[in-house]
């Protein structure tokens, strides 16, 4: 039976193929690294390698070793950390959720993390509508979303944002605020739309976003509104779509403009749609939220683990 040290040996060296770096990758001496091979050698009754002053190979007997105890020792590795995972209640499931494409993107990002930490954990992802990610969450259909974060949401915790991005505005084509897009300097007063311009025009919102990204503690609501006048429509008040695909269809077709984060114009380009900066709109947050009571250590894992992602799209 071989000990651990001489096994790592080994298996190292049949990777390196030279006993320099063998000894730098396993933290000991080049000569600790001779000795062990040499005693496994002695052991089995055969060279394992061939040795010269160019090259060091693995002879016939050495390669069919390693081919059988490489999958065996890396099973071993598996087991324990699978066994340490559970003893820290990183095993078992993990149901996570996330909105829209660029949050799918992030997620799977994520998960590779994860699974350093929690390797005998399967994660489960997959996709919700904005309408569907807190009651999801609160019913405990699922552990994590990962979406727009949610402001002062009951029961709900947030982690903190992965990605910040400016807002655009999903405008018709054929609308006069398509022209203050790409190429024009932002210093020049045409580029981009105000909030203030907003005033009276119907936006098209999602189910569950309230008044949609552009809501009153957004910078639109009372003050735009209000330019709106007396018998204006004021922000917010165009149809409410199910889906994003739906949103975007109906901005096409006119019938109201769309509040986006930045990432829209990549992931979502339509021939029949133009994004436009939205000059002074506050950025948009994406992040993790789970149940409050419900930060179970599997939980705190994923959200550690997603903490290293943090970034900007769009």
């Amino acid at each position: 039976m071989l000990e651990r040290h001489e096994v790592e040996a080994l298996l190292a060296l049949a990777e390196e193929l030279h006993f320099g770096r063998t000894a730098e990758r396993l933290h000991v001496s080049t000569a600790n690294v001779s000795q062990t091979i040499r005693k496994v050698e002695r052991r089995v009754g055969v060279p394992l390698f061939r040795r010269t002053s160019r090259v060091v190979e693995l002879t016939p007997v050495g390669r069919r070793l390693v081919e059988e105890l490489a999958p065996a020792w890396s099973a071993v590795g598996t087991a324990v950390e699978r066994a340490v995972a559970a003893g820290r209640g990183l095993d078992g499931r993990l149901e996570v959720a996330f909105v829209g494409a660029a949050a799918g993107q992030l997620v799977i990002g994520a998960v590779e993390a994860f699974r350093e930490r929690a390797p005998g954990c399967e994660v489960r992802i997959r996709e919700a509508q904005p309408a569907e990610l807190l009651p999801w969450l609160r019913s405990g259909e699922v552990e994590l979303g990962l979406g727009v974060l949610a402001a002062a949401e009951p029961g709900i915790a947030c982690g903190r944002p992965l990605v910040r991005e400016a807002q655009l505005l999903a405008v018709p084509v054929t609308h006069p605020f398509a022209d203050r897009g790409a190429g024009v300097a932002a210093a020049e007063a045409s580029w981009g739309v105000s909030v203030a311009e907003l005033a009276g025009v119907p936006l098209v919102r999602l189910a569950g976003q309230g008044a949609g990204l552009l809501g009153a503690g957004a910078g639109v609501g009372a003050g735009a509104e209000a330019e709106a006048g007396e018998g204006g429509t004021g922000v917010g008040s165009g149809p409410v779509a199910g889906t994003f695909h739906e949103a975007l269809t109906l901005v096409g077709a006119g019938q109201g403009l769309l509040a986006v984060g930045g990432h829209a114009r990549r992931y979502y380009a339509r021939p029949d749609i133009a994004y436009v900066p939205l000059r002074d709109a506050p950025s948009v947050e994406w992040g993790l939220m789970w149940p409050a009571e419900r930060a179970t250590a599997r939980v705190r894992a994923f959200v550690e683990a997603a903490a290293g992602l943090v970034g900007a799209v769009g």
